[in-house]
């Protein structure tokens, strides 16, 4: 259990998390399923009498499809609309996400939840309990087949501080030719430079070296020599944010130029060059 991860949050926050251990994970369990099955208990007293007439084949089969819906339907319902958050995991402070990282799909909701019917309903809980126990990440049966884990995440989110482009980079930046960079990369730059005080120092090298390899490749001329990896991500994160602002400004001030000229037409006179 001291395995420490680094992942992306649906919400696109980098957090640091361990895996949920197994009593965490039966606490979740329990909220979740005894939460379900008060709503639908109390709705079928609110229409128990519509169900007197019914026969014995009749209410087997609304039996099963009760258990079904508790235990698979709704539990991936919740999981995909929320990107593996669920009430229990909300009071419990984790989160299922994939094995690197990432949020979870309906595939892997629904992988998870059906193998949950075997472990859960069938077996009473004893399989998943077997196998998550003798898992280093407290993994399941489902978690093993979905590619998933459930981390603890509660109360390490943080917010992002503004990123400034080192003094001593600026001169370099102003007159360096740097192309967009992929949505990921940039986004786990940004996620990587606000979360560097709290990652070990060789997850903190091993990030920061790969981060601007991958950015490197987007930049011409390269950062001089001997450049620090953050202070260089630093640099053309800065840089391209002001450029794109920039870019902004003139153009919300030229569509403001036009419908300015716009509004001075006559009414029913078009534009001489249209």
């Amino acid at each position: 259990m001291s395995q420490l991860d680094v992942i992306m949050t649906g919400e696109a926050v980098a957090i640091e998390a361990r895996p949920a251990s197994v009593m965490t994970r039966a606490v979740s369990t329990i909220i979740d399923f005894g939460f379900t099955i008060a709503v639908l208990l109390l709705s079928l007293v609110m229409v128990l009498d519509r169900f007197a007439s019914l026969n014995d084949a009749q209410v087997r089969t609304i039996t099963t499809s009760l258990v079904i819906l508790v235990a698979v339907v709704i539990p991936t319902a919740v999981e995909t609309l929320t990107r593996g958050r669920s009430l229990g995991k909300f009071i419990t402070g984790t989160r299922v996400v994939r094995d690197d990282g990432g949020p979870v799909a309906f595939r892997h909701s629904l992988t998870r939840w059906g193998a949950a019917f075997v472990e859960m309903v069938i077996t009473f809980g004893l399989v998943a309990l077997v196998v998550a126990s003798l898992n280093p990440r407290s993994k399941r049966l489902g978690d093993l087949l979905a590619g998933t884990y459930v981390a603890r995440i509660g109360g390490t989110e943080e917010s992002d501080l503004p990123i400034l482009c080192p003094p001593e980079l600026e001169a370099w930046a102003a007159n360096a030719d740097m192309r967009s960079l992929p949505d990921r990369v940039s986004l786990y730059a940004r996620k990587y430079l606000a979360r560097t005080g709290t990652l070990t120092p060789k997850v903190r090298s091993e990030l920061g070296l790969e981060l601007a390899a991958e950015a490197e490749k987007y930049v011409a001329p390269r950062p001089p020599h001997g450049t620090h990896p953050e202070r260089f991500l630093a640099a053309v994160l800065a840089t391209r944010r002001d450029r794109e602002y920039a870019v902004a400004l003139e153009q919300r001030a030229s569509d403001s130029a036009e419908l300015t000229a716009l509004a001075a037409l006559p009414h029913g006179v078009q534009d001489s060059g249209n």
